[in-house]
């Protein structure tokens, strides 16, 4: 599938980076094609494109804050989860998530 998302702590400088990686590996190595935009105290780094948007099947947004910018993901499956869980279970989130969707797809 193709993912993407947005990664935001409060503070922006330590779980931001750490979740948007993991969850960039995990999902390759899962075998989709994400990208993980990171909103933080170095601003908005890594950048979801318009047409990145249209392409995706659905967004994670993994913030324990209010994203800048969500409007642009209107239209598309959004699946908000806690920052903390990608950072060590990126893994398991990203299988839920497609697994959800999958489930909408299919009813």
């Amino acid at each position: 599938m193709k993912i993407v998302g947005v990664t935001s702590c409060i503070a922006g400088l330590a779980h931001t980076p750490m979740a948007a990686k993991s969850l960039e590996k995990e999902g390759g190595r899962l075998g989709h094609q994400i990208k993980i935009e990171q909103q933080g105290a170095m601003g908005i780094m890594n950048k979801i494109t318009k047409e990145e948007v249209a392409a995706a099947d659905f967004v994670i947004i993994a913030a324990d804050r209010s994203i800048e910018e969500e409007e642009r993901f209107a239209g598309k499956t959004i699946i908000r989860v806690k920052i903390g869980q990608c950072v060590s279970h990126a893994a398991d989130v990203i299988t839920k998530c497609v697994a959800a969707v999958e489930a909408r797809r299919n009813t």
